[in-house]
């Protein structure tokens, strides 16, 4: 920090070029620059800059008290000046006398607000003696006052254009100067994650916390890089302390309930909701949010009102109509589709600003004209709805066949018989994979009421394990897939199966030795798991070919699943995902057990026994009358599942058919193999 000194009389010439020589000294040689203040105070004892200059190398030489002593003294004839001030705070501080410090730092922080520093060194000293809440305020001011600093200004405008190399630049050199600043270290944390440097970015920003607990932006970003990188716990924790932030802003207490969603606790996000809502009612989106927690905890009625309270606000929010419609119990009347027609009309105008709104009002209107049996009209918006929301997605089908077909080659009987032994035992996972729509959910429900069996949620590990092997072959370490996953030792496969099951246990809330990860596109990865988890469970969840596949692309899915929004698409799919299941079960007979909905719709006790033998767990009533079992569920068959199993479904694409034909011509011969 730099300030200027005021004593009574000024220095000579001369005293002042000892001075300024003296000074230059204090970094590299603080012991010279100490005996030059010396030879100075004998020729003009008590001369402030001396006293200043002496105690600023006596606390460089580590003598810190001695430098405190010398400090005081001066203060107490030159009070105010904002050098001495930052010095004996730091001397203060580095002695462990916070009171001196903060008092210090107090004056000097009223007399330049705008100097980050002293807000920062202020905030620490008041943690230290239990003042927290000041404490956050004191970082909060340090922000703001860096909010204007020219550097974090040039190197925010810098990244905001483009130029992340330059901002780097920028930030690095400031560091260098000053490896505390915390605005800086979350700015340059924030380049790493723009060039896709996850790693990098955590480090920064964690530091940047770290060194100012109460830099709420810095915090809350923070959370969002654990969110993407599925560190929840670590984010609730840290959300959990922005949410005590002394600023009243709600967005904290949102991220909250939303990392809470994430760790499967609805409950508590609900809550969260409810008490925003109590005190501002007029929020749409948060009605619309506390009826995705209420409809997850399977309180449909109070799901059904905060929906509706959603489109009373805002008539034009089409995905609060989807959400009323997604319900799959509730049936939109005449005035419902009138209102949405409203809303679409209401909307032309801005159409790509609100695309999202006009792809879900389709949606929506949709499964209303479907309830009321106006199949050709129902096709058309399902039609319309899909054909936007596929504007908006990358997916190249031909290069994820390709991907599927290099899986297949990989994971044949002689390699799987090559590999060994090896990976984690543990038979705590059981996976249910397939297609969406294929009635997996319907089995997670029938085998969460079994009392060794755990339902959590579709999982994102297995997927990111995979990810991250795929990227060491993009990175170029390994030339092809075959090769990088040939290169897994025993160990490797141990740790990697090791991994997935302490990363999925924040997700588990009882004792069950068992539970479910119903991520259904795992089924790309049953080679993968049968590696690294040898004792893991898989169900292959299959329905009829045309109605899963309808069912698929006619349901706007919140996240993934870019392949349901064209019928030619989701039939390749489809027949990709056959293919692979048929060559792993070639390859591994019997590791995978196949349930079709239509034969545990014909034969639920039947097809229920066999699922349990398979898995090796003993019969249970409670699986028979599953609807009974209350647990949440996030799908879309969340209220389906809530009711004894019923037959409407399994034929329903029929009503369709006359203009399913590019959807029948991509499925071609698998549906006459269909169930075989």
């Amino acid at each position: 920090m730099e300030a200027a000194s005021r004593p009574a009389t000024p220095p000579s010439v001369a005293l002042r070029e000892a001075l300024g020589h003296a000074a230059t000294l204090l970094d590299a040689q603080p012991a010279e620059a100490l005996a030059q203040a010396e030879s100075i105070l004998k020729q003009a004892p008590g001369l402030p800059p001396a006293e200043l200059l002496a105690a600023q190398a006596l606390r460089r030489l580590g003598q810190a008290e001695t430098a405190l002593s010398r400090l005081a003294a001066l203060a107490r004839r030159q009070p105010g000046v904002p050098a001495l001030l930052w010095e004996l705070a730091q001397a203060a501080s580095e002695t462990g006398d916070s009171p001196q410090a903060i008092a210090a730092l107090e004056s000097l922080t009223r007399q330049q607000p705008g100097v980050a520093s002293g807000w920062f060194l202020l905030a620490r000293e008041l943690r230290k003696v239990g003042r927290t809440d000041h404490a956050w305020r004191a970082d909060l001011s340090g922000i703001h006052a860096s909010s204007r600093d020219r550097d974090l200004l040039e190197a925010a405008m810098a990244m905001n254009e483009g130029r992340l190399e330059d901002a780097a630049t920028i930030l690095d050199t400031r560091l260098a100067r000053l490896p505390d600043d915390p605005a800086a270290t979350r700015l340059l944390g924030e380049i790493y994650w723009r060039r896709g440097d996850m790693s990098a970015a955590l480090t920064l920003v964690e530091r940047a916390v770290a060194t100012a607990p109460g830099f709420d932006l810095a915090r809350d970003f923070l959370i969002r890089l654990l969110l993407q990188n599925n560190r929840l716990t670590d984010a609730l924790a840290h959300a959990e302390i922005l949410a005590q932030s002394p600023l009243d802003n709600p967005g904290y207490a949102l991220l909250r309930a939303s990392v809470l969603v994430r760790l499967g606790d609805q409950a508590q996000a609900a809550a969260i909701y409810e008490g925003l809502l109590a005190q501002k009612p007029d929020q749409p989106q948060l009605w619309q949010n506390l009826g995705h927690a209420l409809k997850t905890l399977g309180r449909q009625a109070d799901a059904i009102h905060a929906y509706r309270q959603a489109v009373y606000y805002q008539p034009t929010m089409g995905e609060a109509w989807w959400s009323l419609a997604n319900l799959k119990t509730v049936k939109l009347d005449a005035q419902d589709i009138a209102a949405m027609e409203q809303a679409l009309t209401t909307l032309a105008p801005e159409a790509a600003a609100k695309s999202e709104d006009i792809f879900h009002l389709h949606f929506s209107l949709g499964k209303a004209l479907e309830d009321a049996h106006n199949y050709a009209a129902s096709f058309g918006h399902y039609d319309r709805g899909n054909r936007l929301r596929r504007t908006l997605l990358s997916y190249d089908a031909d290069e994820f066949a390709t991907e599927v077909q290099a899986t297949a080659d990989c994971f044949t009987s002689a390699f799987i018989t090559k590999s060994g032994k090896g990976g984690c035992p543990a038979p705590d996972p059981i996976f249910i994979v397939g297609l969406p729509r294929s009635g997996s959910t319907l089995i997670e429900q029938i085998l969460s009421s079994h009392s060794q069996v755990e339902g959590t949620m579709e999982l994102p590990e297995m997927m990111i394990i995979a990810s991250r092997l795929q990227s060491r072959i993009d990175e170029g370490e390994f030339p092809d897939f075959a090769t990088m996953i040939a290169s897994l030792t025993p160990a490797d496969r141990q740790r990697l199966g090791e991994e997935y099951v302490e990363r999925t246990r924040v997700h588990r809330q009882s004792n069950r030795p068992r539970f479910i990860d119903k991520m259904p596109n795992n089924w790309q990865h049953v080679g993968l798991i049968r590696l690294i988890l040898p004792n893991a469970k898989i169900i292959d969840a299959r329905r009829h070919p045309m109605g899963c596949c309808f069912s698929g692309w006619k349901q706007h899915f919140a996240r993934g699943q870019a392949f349901t929004y064209d019928l030619n698409e989701i039939g390749r799919y489809y027949s990709d995902y056959v293919a692979l299941m048929a060559a792993f079960n070639a390859a591994a007979p019997s590791h995978v057990h196949r349930v079709h909905y239509e034969q545990m719709v014909a034969d639920t006790p039947g097809e229920v026994a066999r699922l349990l033998d398979y898995l090796g767990l003993p019969f249970e009533e409670a699986c028979l009358a599953f609807w009974r079992t209350e647990r949440a569920v996030r799908t879309a068959s969340s209220e389906q599942v809530r009711q004894p199993i019923f037959t409407d479904g399994v034929d329903h694409w029929r009503h369709f058919a006359p203009w399913l034909g590019p959807l029948e011509q991509a499925l071609g011969p698998v549906i006459a193999a269909y169930p075989a």
